[in-house]
């Protein structure tokens, strides 16, 4: 497959941790957006009550003309660059500290409880893709002209590499190269790179059970087996995160 595919998978997990920490960080920044447009106005003047109709009968007076001068609007003072800075920090450092939360093994977690707490929010959030993914490649094997025999092929290859993605990133999370705890974009990408690795050897498996033009029909229908592969793999099953170390 092209190299795009393999990049693609091999970030599929990455883009979603990051997606879940971006989430948390645009509410945050929706937050404060929302509580400097609210900032307090001046309040607008209750209207007079009429002044009643002249008498036809009274002498005319001319009342002199009042001149005043309106005044400026009050104007909050423009924030500094280092105060936004600081303030986007702060965020950044509040999100790494709810993510942990989130994610992370609570104090005298077990492993079973922790499950039963991530497990469902992992389920619900993965549901939706992968029913997208799996209309896509019926789609995209129809046009393609894939057997029933060759996709249940294609089935079995990709429980090894499902296997071998649950080995590599449960060592990344044992290791700490995966971690809520902090943010760690180094390991990430060291991680995705091997990652790749694995997807690059799933290629191979496919293009033994697939011909040449079945593999470039679905390719260009728009499918991609590292979209498909990353998504489907069953990560409800890796092992919990280690409780945060103290010092």
């Amino acid at each position: 497959m092209a190299r795009a595919t393999r990049v693609l998978g091999a970030t599929s997990l990455v883009g979603a941790s990051l997606a879940l920490w971006l989430y948390l960080d645009n509410r945050a920044l929706r937050a404060a957006l929302d509580t400097r447009a609210a900032a307090p106005t001046a309040a607008a003047p209750t209207p007079a009550a009429p002044a009643p109709a002249p008498s036809p009968w009274a002498p005319r007076t001319v009342a002199p003309v009042a001149h005043t001068t309106a005044a400026p609007a009050p104007a909050l003072p423009e924030p500094s660059a280092e105060s936004e800075t600081r303030s986007r920090m702060e965020r950044r450092a509040r999100r790494t500290d709810e993510f942990a939360a989130m994610f992370g093994r609570l104090d005298g977690e077990s492993e079973a409880e922790y499950r039963a707490r991530i497990l469902p929010m992992i389920t619900a959030g993965l549901m939706v893709p992968r029913m997208r993914v799996d209309e896509q490649r019926k789609i995209a094997q129809d046009k393609a002209h894939v057997t029933p025999e060759q996709s249940a092929r294609l089935d079995q290859a990709f429980d090894k590499v499902y296997g071998d993605v649950l080995d590599y990133t449960n060592k990344a999370i044992a290791d700490g190269q995966l971690s809520p705890y902090e943010r760690n974009v180094s390991g990430w990408l060291e991680f995705a790179g091997g990652l790749g690795g694995i997807l690059h050897d799933a290629d191979g498996q496919i293009g033994k059970i697939l011909d040449p033009s079945q593999i470039r029909a679905m390719s260009d229908s728009g499918f991609e087996w590292g979209e498909y592969l990353g998504v489907k793999a069953p990560w409800e099953k890796l092992t919990p995160p280690p409780a945060r170390a103290t010092h």
